[in-house]
């Protein structure tokens, strides 16, 4: 019993014939039906939503839901098809107000009609992915209503019109025209932006193409700037009230580019209102207005910015060329700081701190600055005005704004060791005559340079200051020692280290008696407590205050220079002099003797002596007596003291030649760094790095458009002498290389795309061809392989090849016959060098000469059977006229050079330099491991030890300058 299977039992569900009337579904319809009819003509207050709604959840449950459906479709557009006629009926103004009043009503019966239908909605309509009660409500108002025929175009016209209205000035019931915005919006984005947004946009388009039209034939830049601007500001808050957020950036568009970027270069190069006048106007709101818009479209601020650069660049240009602005180099940096002020101003105030336009500044004035050679002298005049003069009474947070300013133009100068030895030539006479205004302006502005550009540009300048504290401990050591002296004149004595100080030639001069005993005292003084040590006497650098009287008793005290000291000495023991008797008695130079004549006698107002015949020339045969009648409404007159002035261009020309012997260590001690750091570097790229330590710039050049030219003119050459491509040098590597020979390298490099060894290949061909590089120097190539005993045979080997060659050509080709190719030289030397067994790296002497390795090995066979016999190679003599000539190695090595330059056309693909390379690496690795193992054999026989030489560098004495105040 319990083995058999249990059987399950299954009650089912009593079934029963349910009757249901055929005409049921026909009379609910008809329920449901005028309950529709009722709701859209607002008379729903009697109506039984319960009972309706069980009406539509029955015809739905008994399988009825399609024609429930049908009939509410059928039913709403009747109804919206008479409230299209309706709204078709109004006019003018209540067009759009029955428009918003039907749909108001639509929406409101629509609600009601989907909360009756709502069982309807969850299950048939979703069981047959049907549209749903409310979006086919929408659908049937867009259809039967907005598009239809006669309202569609008018609520179109209608709506532009009001917008049209409100653009020019008239007021309009916005309210309304969002009413109408949001129902497009309601009825889904598309019929939004095709029925109304689209339409909208392109009528703006064409109502600011014309306005913007006649702004800018009656308005000046500025005012069309602010109507622009109120344009935008408008159509912003347009959007805010009555259309969908996401139109404002299509309007702003349709205004920028309509009214701005449409008349970009009109606005910007505006005779009398454009950028240049705001410019040199200071027009900080129209600029401001005018950076705000046109940063709003596509290369706006691009062009305002190259339009301000060009000007900027212009202006400045005229600033530092021009003749009468640069006689005074105070004022000359005090317009380049005023115009520096300004453009800062502008930049930050109207153009929001950008860094594009600080940066395009930035390099503009680095432009015009340096046109001017003599900006970095003038730079250091200025500093030198300040600090004597110029910053008394002023506050030190001011003076270091004056002392930032100066920094500022001093980035902009290219040649900062320039201003170096200006600046160090006006500091120096600032320490020796005590004019300095203030040591701690001093100070801060060398501490500013030494953060700017290092210790080594500041270190002599420090040592300057070193020296003036050192030199006040040793006077008054000097008179503690001396105590005799405090009763006679006094002298001050700065000793000065020669190599801290600008050097000048020490002038001869008979001091004084009274002055040189104080001196010789000195000396034995200083050299008593300093071993060592040498002095030698800078008096053409010293200053000196004497007390006279004049005619009438008058007493002054002169501030002279010590050479004008030493003659107005004189006159104490003579009432008249000659020019002759003062140059016998003071040994002064004459040319320094007439300018120092010329301060005494021939300046008004400190004219002390008189000259006789009186005139502006100092000459031999004048006679000088004192000035008795001198006066002078100051007790202390200064005369002839040192002072910083422009320099003359000879002078000029020496401060040049100083600044290139000075760059030399500099650039030999940056070799010495590279060298120690990198150990093993070629030529090329010693030179690279050196230019990169030192200053970095594009192609180094000092005149640009003397070297563009340059280069253009070699470029024609080419052009017009040969095809650049039959050498395998393409377009764009011709046109740098051009540029190199008429400039620099390691940039040309750079700019060609070409790695470096195909670069100075195609680089030595182009010059070969056009005749820039001639040919080998045999001299400088024995010294460079250290092959320098065949020079002689190198020689003797060209000679014979060119005789023998010669003689193998018919006499008609004789005269084409070109032996001035390097190529012929380094074979030669190869070849030599060859015979008499001497390493030469062959792979080297192609890349110096310009060749290819196919080239090269046709001329070295060429020379070989030619010159067998000089050569000294072993071979049966072949007859000249089966040799290759000349003119035939010229026409064939030209595609096997094209072949092989290819091979160097990328960094990527290894020469055959670097396979040679490899494989001598390979040899030494080899021997290396022979040796190794030997030693390791016979350890007693190891190699002898090596002694490694070293390089001594002794320190020399430091040498001591002295200057004189009497």
């Amino acid at each position: 019993m319990s083995n058999q299977k249990k059987r399950n039992f299954q009650i089912e569900a009593f079934k029963h014939r349910v009757v249901v009337d055929p005409k049921y579904a026909d009379k609910t319809w008809q329920i449901l039906e005028r309950a529709i009819h009722q709701i859209y003509n607002q008379d729903a207050s009697g109506l039984s939503f319960e009972e309706l709604y069980r009406n539509a959840y029955n015809m739905v449950l008994h399988k009825f839901g399609e024609k429930l459906y049908t009939g509410f479709i059928a039913t709403m557009t009747g109804h919206l098809k008479e409230k299209a006629r309706l709204i078709e009926a109004a006019q003018g103004g209540a067009f759009l107000e029955e428009l918003n009043k039907k749909w108001n009503e639509h929406n409101k019966a629509l609600e009601m009609i989907r909360d009756i239908l709502m069982y309807m909605d969850r299950t048939y309509i979703e069981s047959t992915k049907k549209p749903h009660v409310h979006p086919m409500g929408l659908s049937l108002w867009r259809d039967n209503v907005v598009h239809s025929p006669k309202i569609h175009t008018r609520l179109l016209n209608t709506l532009l019109d009001l917008v049209y209205k409100e653009r020019t000035g008239e007021v309009i019931d916005r309210g309304l025209v969002r009413n109408v915005t949001k129902m497009f919006m309601d009825l889904g984005e598309s019929v939004y932006q095709d029925d109304f947004e689209k339409p909208f946009l392109e009528a703006s388009s064409e109502f600011y193409k014309v306005e913007s039209q006649e702004f800018i034939e009656s308005c000046d830049c500025g005012d069309y700037l602010k109507k622009a601007e109120k344009r935008l500001t408008e159509e912003i808050d347009r959007v805010g009230h009555y259309l969908d957020a996401k139109s404002e950036d299509k309007i702003t568009s349709v205004v920028e580019r309509e009214m701005i970027a449409n008349h970009m270069q009109r606005l910007v190069h505006m005779e009398n209102s454009g950028l240049v006048n705001m410019l040199l106007n200071d027009k900080y709101e129209d600029l401001g207005r005018m950076y705000s818009l046109f940063r709003r479209v596509t290369n706006g601020l691009a062009t305002v910015r190259d339009v301000m650069t060009s000007h900027l660049r212009e202006m400045g240009k005229q600033l530092v060329t021009d003749p009468e602005k640069s006689k005074d180099p105070v004022e000359f940096v005090q317009r380049l700081l005023d115009e520096r002020d300004k453009y800062d101003k502008i930049i930050s105030t109207a153009f929001g701190n950008d860094k594009t336009f600080q940066n395009a500044s930035n390099s503009s004035f680095e432009y015009f600055i340096n046109l001017n050679t003599r900006s970095p002298e003038f730079i250091s005049l200025f500093v030198d005005d300040k600090l004597r003069k110029g910053l008394k009474g002023i506050a030190d947070v001011d003076v270091e704004v004056i002392l930032d300013k100066v920094m500022m133009l001093f980035r902009y100068l290219q040649e900062k060791d320039v201003f170096e030895k200006y600046y160090k030539q006006h500091l120096a006479k600032r320490l020796l005559s005590g004019k300095t205004v203030s040591d701690d302006a001093e100070k801060s502005l060398i501490v500013k340079l030494k953060t700017e550009c290092g210790y080594q540009f500041t270190s002599k300048l420090e040592g300057m200051f070193t020296d003036m504290k050192t030199s006040e401990d040793t006077m008054r050591g000097f008179y503690g020692s001396h105590p005799e002296l405090s009763e006679g004149p006094t002298l001050t004595v700065q000793v000065l280290t020669t190599g801290s100080w600008p050097t000048q030639p020490a002038v001869p001069c008979n001091l004084p008696a009274e002055v040189s005993v104080l001196c010789e005292k000195f000396r034995s003084y200083y050299l008593g407590t300093h071993t060592g040590r040498r002095l030698s006497w800078q008096t053409n650098m010293g200053t000196a205050d004497i007390k006279a009287v004049f005619g009438k008793g008058q007493k002054h005290e002169l501030n002279v220079s010590t050479f004008q000291m030493c003659v107005l000495m004189l006159f104490n023991n003579s009432d008249r002099l000659s020019y002759k008797e003062i140059e016998q008695a003071t040994e002064i130079p004459a040319p320094e003797l007439k300018r120092c004549l010329q301060s005494l006698a021939c300046v008004k107002g400190k004219n002390v002596i008189k000259k006789e015949p009186m005139s502006k020339d100092i000459g031999e045969d004048d006679l000088f007596v004192v000035n008795d009648k001198f006066t002078s409404k100051f007790y202390k007159v200064k005369i002839g003291t040192v002072v910083a002035q422009k320099e003359t261009e000879p002078e000029k020309q020496e401060t040049r030649q100083r600044v290139e012997e000075d760059r030399k260590p500099q650039i030999e001690a940056a070799i010495v760094r590279i060298m120690k750091s990198r150990k093993i570097l070629d030529h090329n790229n010693i030179i690279a790095e050196v230019t990169k330590q030192l200053q970095p710039r594009k192609l180094d050049l000092s005149d640009n458009n003397l070297v563009v030219r340059k280069a253009a003119e070699i470029r024609r050459l080419c052009d017009a002498q040969f095809d650049s491509s039959i050498i395998g040098v393409g377009e764009i590597c011709k046109a740098v290389i051009c540029l190199e020979i008429a400039a620099s390298r390691q940039a040309a490099v750079k700019l060609s795309g070409m790695s470096e060894k195909a670069y100075t290949r195609s680089f030595n061909s182009l010059q070969n061809v056009i005749g820039f590089k001639i040919k080998l120097n045999i001299k400088e190539l024995a010294i460079q392989f250290g092959c320098v005993r065949i020079i002689k045979s190198v020689q003797n080997i060209l000679s014979s090849y060119k005789e023998r060659f010669l003689a193998s050509l018919p006499a008609s080709r004789r005269a084409n016959a070109d032996f001035t190719r390097p190529v012929f030289t380094a074979a030669a030397f190869y070849l030599c060098a060859k015979k008499q067994k001497l390493k030469v790296d062959k792979l080297r002497l192609i890349e110096v000469c310009g060749t290819s390795e196919s080239e090269f090995s046709c001329v070295s066979t060429s020379m070989t059977d030619l010159c067998f016999d000089c050569v000294g190679v072993s071979k049966e003599k072949k007859d000249a006229k089966d040799v290759k000539g000349n003119r035939e190695l010229l026409d064939v090595l030209p595609g096997k050079r094209r072949l092989e330059d290819g091979g160097y056309s990328s960094d990527d693909e290894s020469s055959c330099y670097k396979r040679h390379k490899k494989m001598e690496e390979a040899k030494y690795e080899d021997w290396k491991s022979t040796v190794v193992d030997s030693i390791k054999k016979n350890p007693e026989k190891g190699a002898k030890k090596v002694i490694q030489t070293s390089l001594n560098f002794s320190k020399k004495d430091e040498t001591k300058e002295l200057q004189v105040d009497s």
